[in-house]
């Protein structure tokens, strides 16, 4: 299974629904709040090109994006390949 990684929040709705599809698909994944360790929002800010939303999620360290980006691939049968290496 590939190494997924989350930045979120404390209260993100967008960062549930995006876990909730990763549950769904069986993944695991470490997730960093940028909001407890605001070193991490630097680090996210650089990972991601300097995207400030949340969650901004990554897969084997390529960065997917966002909960729709996450969706979007899902939607076009391309999720599963990236979590399953």
């Amino acid at each position: 299974m590939a190494k997924v990684e989350i930045y979120s929040t404390n209260v993100c709705p967008y960062c549930v629904k995006a876990k909730n599809l990763l549950k769904l698909k069986g993944a695991t994944w470490e997730e960093f709040n940028i909001q407890a360790d605001p070193a991490r929002m630097a680090e996210m800010l650089q990972r991601s090109g300097g995207r400030t939303s949340v969650p901004q999620i990554f897969i084997d360290g390529t960065h997917i994006g966002g909960c729709d980006d996450l969706y979007a691939l899902n939607d076009a049968g391309k999720l599963d390949d990236l979590l399953n290496g």
